[in-house]
């Protein structure tokens, strides 16, 4: 009964998921901007942290146990590698290419959560659905190749992230109905911190750029802060945005984050995509509204299938 009255106030889903659509890129921007004074493993390590400093009082405050039941154990852990792995990936990119170009190409992963669910769920995804995919490969080809010319190989840093956040995605949705959002993210924070804490000592020992232990200057904490600050908080606001508002009515609004993207980095780092990176975001914007569009489509007939049965 609480989840249909949520679900009654799509208007507040809404705002939710344009809050989420806002801070992402902003996040995105002050990740950036750390990159190049900052090792990306102390920018995943804070990141991490303030997801748990922020996450276990609000689990307590819910009332809601940090419990995780055994049987998930291996799974949450596995999610927690990917996250880790997937915002790792993310930074790595944000170094080499322009913010709305890395947005942009990340965005391919939702076609690769419809081919995982159609060759590892075996879930059912038409030919229109598929030709989608195709065409938003296309246009990611488009945003990386005027990079690929520049940077090489980084190029492909968010491709990875495609990837990876796909596989995340994967293991959370088999894990969804049985644990609570808000506690799950809690312990990924947790998880990550612990694991994040002797990787940083190997890669100080290692003298490894990337781990290092060196303590940042003082003018970067606030960035840091803000960094793992905006990350938490733009997820909880998904989160909560599908709580009041469902799935097929929020999807297409995360698509927001490319021009929004696109403004913040021209307004802080002067950058916009070249023609043919904006013929590619285009064309992996207009292939996953079609997707999702083909999605909400078949959800709908196979309801009306089951209702008429």
């Amino acid at each position: 009964m609480t989840q249909n009255t949520a679900q009654d106030r799509p208007l507040l889903g809404i705002i939710l998921m344009l809050g989420f659509c806002l801070l992402i890129p902003l996040g995105d921007a002050i990740a950036k901007l750390l990159a190049e004074r900052v090792p990306v493993g102390q920018i995943v390590f804070v990141r991490f942290a303030a997801q748990a400093l922020i996450l276990v009082p609000v689990s307590r405050a819910l009332g809601q146990s940090l419990r995780i039941p055994r049987h998930l154990l291996p799974q949450v852990l596995l999610r927690t590698l990917l996250q880790m792995a997937g915002i790792t990936a993310m930074f790595n990119a944000l170094r080499y290419l322009p913010l709305a170009d890395a947005v942009a190409i990340a965005f391919v992963m939702p076609f690769i959560m419809l081919l995982l669910g159609k060759y590892v769920l075996g879930e059912e995804v038409g030919i229109r659905r598929l030709a989608a995919c195709v065409v938003g490969f296309v246009g990611t080809l488009l945003v990386i190749q005027p990079s690929f010319a520049v940077v090489g190989l980084n190029a492909l840093w968010p491709l990875a992230v495609a990837v990876i956040f796909a596989l995340f995605m994967l293991v959370t949705r088999r894990i969804a109905k049985d644990t609570s959002p808000i506690p799950l993210q809690a312990v990924s924070g947790l998880i990550a911190s612990l694991l994040m804490l002797p990787l940083l000592m190997l890669g100080q020992g290692l003298n490894l750029d990337g781990l290092s232990t060196t303590l940042p200057a003082s003018d970067s904490w606030t960035l840091l802060a803000l960094a793992g600050g905006l990350g938490t908080i733009a997820h909880l606001l998904m989160t909560w945005s599908l709580r009041y508002a469902p799935a097929s009515t929020l999807a297409s609004m995360q698509y927001l984050e490319i021009p929004i993207a696109t403004l913040v980095g021209w307004m802080i780092f002067n950058e916009l995509p070249n023609t043919l990176a904006s013929l590619g975001i285009g064309l992996t914007v207009a292939a996953g509204l079609y997707a999702i569009l083909r999605e909400h489509t078949a959800a709908k007939e196979a309801a009306l299938a089951t209702s008429g049965a």
